[in-house]
């Protein structure tokens, strides 16, 4: 074997040992959202996603009753996730929420923590939540996964601390 072909096999056996290191970095800067694992193929983009959460869409095409949650108001994910899905403050949401009330649509049912996200959606169907990456659970499937954004990631990295050290999220 020569010099190259040598420099070529560690150059590739670096990669190879960083390649867990870099799905970790990658998952600790995202949110999961999450459907219950008997829920039908729910497909799921951002737009729809939006439309879920600001009670436009009611239904699925297979006529599901989106029941979308929320954590909160001060929880550190719920903070992320409404930056990346509305690009909005808290004070314009409640605004929203407060002309969609007079109208006689109330907010998605807010729950205490991601743990209870978790249970609510594995048992309910139609349920649609969002967690870190370490709350996931095999009751629960992710139907898509959004970026944390820039400014919330150290604080969402205190939520999942075995994914901010390298180790694996608990299945």
């Amino acid at each position: 074997m020569n010099r190259f072909q040598r420099r070529k096999i560690s150059f590739i056996a670096i990669l190879l040992s960083l390649a867990p290191l870099c799905g970790a970095a990658a998952a600790k800067d995202e949110i999961a959202v999450i459907v219950s694992r008997d829920t039908a193929d729910l497909h799921l983009d951002v737009a729809t996603l939006r439309d879920i959460y600001l009670k436009k869409i009611f239904l699925s095409d297979r006529n599901l009753e989106f029941i979308p949650l929320n954590l909160p108001p001060d929880h550190a994910l719920r903070r992320a996730f409404s930056v990346t899905l509305f690009n909005k403050g808290a004070q314009e949401l409640q605004n929203y929420w407060n002309q969609r009330y007079f109208h006689g649509i109330t907010p998605p049912f807010v729950l205490g923590s991601p743990q209870a996200v978790v249970e609510f959606v594995a048992k309910t169907p139609g349920a649609i939540g969002y967690v870190t990456p370490c709350d996931l659970d095999p009751r629960v499937k992710t139907a898509l996964t959004l970026p944390a954004p820039p400014a919330e990631r150290d604080e969402l990295r205190k939520l999942c601390p075995e994914i901010a050290d390298g180790t694996a999220p608990r299945q």
